[in-house]
């Protein structure tokens, strides 16, 4: 994966990662949760929290990222329990943008 951006942000919305992986825009949200008191990592990617992801995602396309307007686009979610990179697991097309 290629990165384009870090931490981009806009007014409602927010992404962690935006990289290109063979002609794909890919959209990652980072998630840790040390505990699985709440469900975990994975419980925590809210229907609140993609449609915040959504709207970054349109957002850098209409801005910074135009050039990229064109190219088919996935959300990834990449998902720890702890900093243990053992413990890592990226999920690929974990949402959709609807």
């Amino acid at each position: 994966m290629r990165i384009l951006a870090r931490n981009v942000r806009c007014r409602g919305g927010e992404i962690d990662l935006v990289g290109l992986v063979r002609g794909t825009v890919v959209f990652v949200e980072v998630r840790l949760r040390s505990g699985s008191a709440f469900g975990g990592p994975a419980a925590s990617i809210t229907a609140h929290k993609r449609r915040r992801v959504v709207l970054a995602a349109r957002w850098w396309l209409a801005g910074a990222g135009r050039a990229y307007a064109d190219h088919p686009c996935r959300f990834d979610a990449v998902l720890l329990r702890d900093l243990d990179p053992a413990g890592v697991e990226w999920i690929h097309a974990a949402f959709d943008a609807e």
